[in-house]
């Protein structure tokens, strides 16, 4: 991979991977258009890896709020009677909704790395959850805010988010429509996704730099760890924008913008596929 391909997936990445438009479903047809084979293994590990770099891009952005809450967990654990703490109990949530993804990625991950990077899975995905996302978009009731938020709740949204292994659904897109079904306005949600992502996407990133780190280099064929190191880095910077973007934008509209982005991409995608311009893997 030159260093131009990486810098345009880096850039690709730190934009989408918040909005609700799915990250690897662009990535994932990107890659594809760029001649990859998108099921491969250096493929697959270098699009979880630069993941990375707009998580820590949210970590930093939210720090002020992490540390509050980091803060809030530890004097919970040690003292009962800092229990009754909204942040000790934000904690909880968080750590308890991070569970269900990483139990389910661990147990599909040979499915998720090659049936589910079908470009036809990524297209349907992108179709069939607009309408999901439509729903809960207006069925919201928007009463519930951030210090109302629950462990039941996040291990709801948790589970739902467990849909963002299928490339396409999107990890953001399934955590807000969920977090909007149980009621929290748009910001809240929004934040929740934010934190949600830093177990599971950091996870992600620990795994795959474990499993495939010789894959990667250039020597065995790989994408080479130069590229996915620049990719990281650009993933960084944009996610940074993208963060402030999205939580401003997000207190003011609807999502009716990326619903109707994520439809024309989808069908646009079935139509290439299936007038056989590009192939699904």
């Amino acid at each position: 991979m030159n260093i131009f391909e990486a810098v345009l997936l880096g850039a690709v990445e730190g934009f989408t991977e918040f909005l609700p438009i799915s990250s690897t479903g662009h990535l994932t047809i990107l890659e594809k258009l760029l001649g990859y084979r998108i099921d491969a293994p250096d493929i697959t590990a270098f699009t979880a890896i630069i993941q990375s770099g707009a998580v820590l891009a949210t970590v930093i952005f939210l720090r002020h709020d992490l540390i509050r809450i980091i803060a809030a967990w530890f004097r919970g654990v040690f003292s009962s009677e800092q229990r009754g703490n909204a942040d000790y109990r934000f904690g909880w949530a968080v750590i308890l909704g991070s569970i269900p993804i990483g139990i389910i990625g661990l147990l599909f991950q040979d499915t998720i790395e090659t049936t589910l990077r079908s470009l036809w899975f990524v297209a349907g995905a992108l179709i069939l959850y607009s309408g999901v996302m439509w729903f809960a978009d207006h069925a919201a009731t928007q009463v519930r805010h951030q210090e109302d938020v629950t462990w039941k709740d996040t291990l709801i949204i948790g589970t739902v988010q467990c849909l963002a292994l299928i490339p396409g659904v999107s990890r953001s897109g399934a955590t807000m429509t969920a977090g909007l079904l149980r009621d929290f306005d748009r910001v809240t949600v929004t934040k929740l996704s934010f934190f949600l992502s830093i177990p599971a996407l950091l996870g992600a990133t620990v795994l795959q730099t474990v499993q495939e780190y010789d894959g990667i280099s250039t020597a065995n064929g790989g994408v080479g760890w130069p590229a996915t190191i620049t990719a990281t880095v650009v993933s960084f910077i944009v996610g940074w924008f993208a963060v402030s973007w999205l939580l401003k934008f997000i207190a003011r509209h609807s999502y009716s913008i990326f619903i109707g982005y994520r439809l024309v991409l989808g069908a646009l995608l079935m139509v290439l596929l299936a007038t056989g311009v590009i192939d699904a893997k």
